[in-house]
């Protein structure tokens, strides 16, 4: 795939396109996507795992909120990757994502991943970038392992300007329903901007052989809309059916 450029890519939706009109093709598709993943979870022959990255702000919690929201709790699971525990430092990177891959039937969402661990360690010097090409290397071996076992990995990077990523951060400090979302380490972590926008740079052009969806996020409805198509097509695709009983087992 040609190599991404963060600084090229309208944050922002598309001119001509009408937020009511948007929010009302992403309604439909969301009623599509009740029965579809009804369909996913009784087959029990392919599971889904969506990423979402971006940085500091940018609407993960909310997509999560907004795109899942009518999806049957039971075939749905969301895992947020924190700083390693002391149990998974000691382990391979990669070691306590795979314990929380889905399995089949299952639509499984990582908000923040595996690139977390090429992304802020590279920023803090953590890891050089020898270290970093080595895992990239191993993620896009691990994609491929889960891809192979009908894994269907939807990749997002929530796309947001720096600006607004001021903005919403300092939303944070002044309206209440958003104050539990702040920490402290915020505004000195978006001092960071240009590494982290670099880094994910190389995380899209070397862990491309799952192509990355870069979904302009300054508006929450576009970003919605984005998401919400992708895993529409995603599931349409498959050709999802129920199983039914043989005759001989009625």
């Amino acid at each position: 795939m040609a190599h991404i450029r963060l600084s090229k890519i309208d944050p922002n939706p598309p001119e001509g396109f009408e937020k009511h009109k948007i929010k009302e093709q992403t309604k439909k598709m969301l009623n599509d996507l009740d029965e579809l993943q009804n369909k996913l979870y009784a087959g029990h022959q392919h599971s889904v795992l969506i990423i979402l990255q971006g940085m500091d702000a940018s609407g993960k919690d909310g997509a999560v909120r907004k795109v899942f929201e009518g999806i049957n709790p039971q075939g749905i699971d969301v895992h947020s990757f924190k700083v390693p525990t002391e149990e998974e430092s000691s382990h391979d990177f990669l070691w306590r994502i795979h314990k929380q891959t889905p399995q089949k039937g299952m639509i499984k969402i990582f908000n923040r991943s595996h690139y977390e661990d090429i992304l802020v360690t590279r920023v803090h010097k953590i890891i050089d970038t020898k270290t970093a090409k080595k895992r990239m290397k191993a993620i896009n071996d691990f994609e491929q392992l889960l891809s192979e076992n009908h894994t269907h990995i939807l990749k997002f990077y929530l796309h947001i300007s720096k600006e607004e990523q001021t903005e919403r951060l300092k939303e944070r400090l002044t309206i209440a329903r958003k104050m539990w979302k702040y920490n402290s380490n915020d505004f000195k972590e978006a001092e960071y901007w240009a590494d982290y926008q670099a880094y994910y740079e190389d995380c899209f052009n070397d862990c491309g052989e799952i192509p990355w969806i870069i979904v302009p996020a300054n508006k929450n409805w576009y970003k919605e809309f984005l998401i919400t198509e992708a895993l529409h097509n995603l599931l349409k695709k498959l050709h999802l059916k129920y199983p039914i009983l043989e005759n001989n087992k009625i």
